[in-house]
């Protein structure tokens, strides 16, 4: 077998794990810790570092190759894994999938992942663990067959090479502002996230929000170079639901008073109302999809809470309860999921954004980036950390490079042809 040995090395994730019931519950910021009592079970506090744990497999040629494994910004929010603690996934991964990868054919990518990510005492391993480790395992196929982990998926998938770069879309987290500045200046394809998770910064009747979207749509026109003209996507945490109510019209109806400040964008609105459970989540947002749908292409709805696995991605797509689907990587468990994922959206004609969250690595950043490209997702989050600068020169640069790679195995191809 090829994975002779397997390496585990404690990590930080690029920002830091909240807890999301507390902050929407009222929890007030002194600098940048949050200020009172958890509310979510794993949070000694609200805000706390985010930790990650690498995984290296050591190949036959003793090379060594890695995957990084943590959990979402807002873990055990909405359904997610709990938030991720290093010790026990660190002795879970040694004695259940360390002695799995020893007995696996590491060429052989998704019947690799299949066999390593088996159930364990009749549980699903924790979403951490397939995801650091199928990362690796994603990078061990790629340099056993001397080709890209695009490669490797687009294989794995029958899928064509692609020629097409995927549309960036960057978070501002709380220096809207600058950030959105740093943004318009690097002429990202999609902005800026706004990270409206509060009361605060959604404003009585949503106006703050109202306001911040039209400065943003203001600034870009300022400082936009010719021809620049980006999608415009807000995450508001299910706060016009919070706001103004849980009727589906209502819902739309505000949307679209967003929509009509700024006509001469595409308004995307992520996670407008929390229904409580998945299924609450699909029929309404169904609901909402076809009052906008009706009304014209200028605004859409994303989901992310209540759509974590694969098979809730399937749900939503399939009933086209939203016109676009974050597939957030760590949420989602290995990173074949999100291949798949990407690929449901497509065949039922949803829209896939490959997301994930601030608090991964540069590692799990740029495997996202390979897999975003071999199926050709809509958009992909700039990532880790809520900088703007690190993350869209990671994921920036990892597409280029690939797409380097591929155009010339094209063109040898052609030639030898």
């Amino acid at each position: 077998m090829q994975i002779k040995d397997v390496l585990l090395a404690p990590g930080n994730g690029a920002f830091f794990y909240d807890d999301q019931a507390a902050i929407g519950s009222g929890a007030t910021q002194d600098g940048f810790i949050y200020v009172g009592e958890p509310a979510t079970p794993g949070f000694g506090s609200i805000r706390i570092p985010a930790s990650s744990l690498s995984i290296g497999l050591v190949l036959a040629d003793e090379t060594v190759v890695w995957g990084d494994m943590m959990n979402v910004q807002y873990s055990g929010a909405g359904g997610r894994d709990p938030v991720f603690e290093t010790a026990r996934i660190s002795d879970l991964t040694s004695r259940v999938v360390v002695p799995r990868l020893l007995d696996v054919d590491a060429s052989c990518y998704l019947d690799a992942c299949a066999k390593v990510f088996e159930p364990f005492e009749d549980k699903r391993l924790p979403l951490a663990i397939e995801y650091g480790v199928s990362q690796s395992l994603l990078r061990a196929a790629a340099h056993l067959h001397r080709k890209t982990m695009a490669e490797i998926v687009c294989s794995e998938f029958n899928l064509t090479l692609p020629m097409r770069k995927v549309p960036i879309y960057c978070q501002s987290g709380d220096a809207r502002e600058i950030n959105v500045d740093k943004m318009i200046l690097k002429a990202v394809d999609v902005l800026p996230h706004g990270l409206i998770n509060s009361r605060q910064k959604f404003g009585p009747g949503g106006q703050t929000f109202l306001d911040f979207v039209k400065w943003v749509a203001m600034r870009t026109r300022e400082l936009g170079r010719p021809g620049y003209h980006p999608v415009l996507y807000f995450d508001v945490y299910g706060w016009i639901g919070q706001e103004i109510g849980l009727e589906p019209q209502r819902i739309a109806d505000f949307i679209c008073k967003v929509a009509d400040t700024v006509p001469d964008f595409l308004l995307n609105i992520e996670s407008p109302a929390d229904f409580g459970s998945t299924q609450a989540q699909i029929e309404n947002y169904a609901k909402i999809v076809s009052i906008l749908d009706d009304r014209g292409p200028g605004a859409r709805i994303a989901v992310d809470e209540r759509c974590n696995t694969l098979e809730d991605i399937r749900l939503f797509a399939e009933a086209k309860a939203a016109h676009l689907v974050q597939i957030k990587t760590p949420d989602v468990g290995s990173i074949a999921d999100t291949a798949r994922a990407v690929l449901i959206c497509k065949a039922n004609k949803v829209g896939a954004y490959v997301g994930g969250s601030c608090t991964e690595t540069d590692l799990s950043a740029q495997a996202s980036v390979h897999v975003a490209v071999a199926t050709q997702a809509d958009m992909m989050l700039a990532k880790p950390g809520m900088g703007v600068d690190e993350g869209f020169s990671i994921v920036g640069n990892e597409q280029n490079r690939l797409l380097a790679i591929l155009n010339r195995r094209r063109v040898r191809a052609k030639n030898v042809g």
